[in-house]
Parts: structure tokens; sequence; C-alpha cells
């Protein structure tokens, strides 16, 4: 397989470029990233991979995209954190015509095997209403009631992939993620995710001397956090699986936004009076991974604590935030 033409599409994302960089690691050597972004704005360039800057929502930039590829890895789309998610639907259901277009690709190119990147928006909603959630089985995305716009594209999607199988014989596999985080990722802008929002205020308010911090939402919402690695590793690993429906890939490590800000805090030393803006985008009440199939398919589930995987994406943030700064 390492000799074989691998394409990361979404290649100059967060995501993208951690696995890019892991499957040069891993001693890949024909990679292709592909990206609607100038290079220069990639968050990761792997030295040795074919760089193709290109809009896949377009079925010939698919096309061209895929040729002479064996193994696909879906990750392009438009998205961002809760904030980003809530006021583009419209843009985030666009991105179905990457999907769609990359599968007819990956047909005709006679790709061997295909991954799509699905989310934990895909659950119904009904089932996230309380802070102590029980934890989501992957049947719980039916009957459909995802996140508006950005959970419908992923539960379509995920629909596409399915179909794509069972009529064409296109090998597909789909994990959903349950928000990652780590180093290398968005912290500022408006498309970033809670770990590292939160990063980012507690080290503006330790840089001013400016000790409160804002919190969209009441702070008692409840997520789980996987770490960047936990997710390169579950992803390579579905790939090479017989799993064939969607499956999670996330923690069940379950927080409140609150205990996140404490982890944060403690990280950087300091104590922060919180103000909570109920105005603000908070998405579902409470969200967790259920890993019971993934253990049992797999033997393996997302590990790495909370505490660990902050204290790595905070010293990464802080890093880049005293850079801008000089």
């Amino acid at each position: 397989m390492n000799s074989k033409m691998t394409v990361v599409c979404g290649g100059g994302g967060f995501i993208g470029g951690h696995l890019l960089a892991e499957l040069k690691r891993q001693g890949h050597t024909n990679l292709r990233a592909v990206d609607i972004k100038p290079v220069s704005e990639w968050y990761q360039v792997t030295p040795g991979v074919e760089n193709l800057v290109m809009d896949l929502k377009g079925r010939e930039a698919c096309q061209k995209a895929l040729k002479g590829a064996n193994i696909v890895f879906n990750l392009a789309a438009d998205m961002g954190g809760m904030g980003f998610i809530e006021n583009n639907r419209a843009l985030c259901m666009l991105s179905v015509l990457i999907n769609t277009h990359l599968l007819l690709a990956a047909r005709e190119a006679g790709i061997e095997r295909y991954f799509y990147a699905s989310s934990a928006c895909v659950y119904n909603a009904d089932k996230q209403r309380d802070v102590h959630v029980t934890a989501l089985k992957e049947e719980d995305a039916y009957p459909a009631m995802p996140e508006d716009g950005y959970g419908w594209e992923k539960l379509f999607s995920e629909r596409m992939c399915r179909h794509f199988r069972e009529d064409f014989g296109l090998l597909t596999r789909s994990a959903r993620f349950h928000n990652v985080y780590g180093p290398h990722g968005t912290w500022e802008g408006g498309r970033e995710k809670a770990p590292a929002a939160i990063c980012r205020k507690v080290i503006e308010a330790k840089m001013a001397g400016k000790h409160e911090i804002e919190i969209w939402g009441d702070g008692h919402q409840t997520r789980s956090f996987m770490f960047i690695d936990d997710c390169l590793h579950g992803i390579l690993a579905i790939m090479a699986s017989d799993i064939l429906e969607p499956i999670n890939l996330g923690s069940s490590e379950l927080v409140s936004i609150n205990q996140l800000v404490d982890i944060v805090e403690d990280i950087a030393s300091i104590k922060l009076r919180r103000t909570y803006n109920l105005k603000a985008p908070k998405g579902v009440n409470g969200r967790n991974s259920d890993n019971t199939l993934i253990k049992k398919l797999l033997g393996w589930e997302p590990n790495i604590r909370l505490r660990v995987g902050m204290e790595k994406t905070y010293r990464w943030i802080y890093d880049q935030m005293q850079q801008s700064k000089a």
C-alpha cells in the first residue's frame, strides 16, 4: 500500500495536514494533497507531497484530483466551530458537492478504498438535550434529526458512500468524528472550536493582565474532545478494516465547558472571572461518544486524556500568539 497513490482531499486543513505527515512517517512515497486554499495558507505542508490547489465542489476538479490514484481520504469540507456552522448553514450544505463529485470520480478511476470524514453532528438532536447525556451509539443517527445544515450534509454524504458501495462496489469507509483538537489547528478567526478558542482566550487574558473570560452558553453544556493523534490512529485503522457502516471516532471522556476552562486555567496557572454569553451559539446541551462498537471491532478506542492533549495544544497556541506579537 505504501507505494500506491494516496490522495488526501482537504490536505491543507487541520486533520488533513496531520494525516499527510503521518502517512509520510509511515513510509508512504506517493502522496497527493488537494485543498481549495493557497498552499501558503495550509496548516501544514509535508515535504515530498504533490500539492494541488483546486475547488473540489466541481466534478472536473475531482477527476483531476483522483487521476492515477488508488486510495482516497475525503476530509474536505467548508466547516468550523459552532459559531461558524450555526451561521453558515448553506455553505456547510454545499460540501455535499465535494463528496458527490469525489465519489463519481472515484468510481470512474477504479479507486480501491475511499474514506469519508463524517461527524457526530449527524446524531438526533432529541438525544442530546441533557447535559448528562447518554453516550451516542451509531444507531442514534436515526430517525434523522441532525444538526441543521452541517449535520444534514454529513448524514446525506454517509448515505451516498453507502449506496456507492452497494450499487457500484466502491469500498467506502466512514467515521463520525467527535470534536478533534490539537496543535496546527484553527485558533482564531471564527472557525475555531472550543478547545482552541478557550486556550486563546486564556492566553489573551494572561498576556493582557485582564483576568476575565467570556464563555459561550452557560458553561454547563457537555462534550467529549479527541486529540489529533487518536484521530489519526482511528482513521487509518478504520480505513484498513472491514467496517462497512459509519462508526464513532471520539473520546468518551465527557466534560462540561466549565470543566474545560478549569483545565486550561490549571495549565496556564491562572484563575479568571467568568462571564457567560447566553446569546452566543452553543450547540446541543450534551454529546458524548459511545465506543462500544469500535472497541469490539478494533480492540481500541481513543484514549489520550484531555488534560494531556490540552497541554500540548495550549503550548502550541501560546507559541503562535507570541510569534504573532513579535
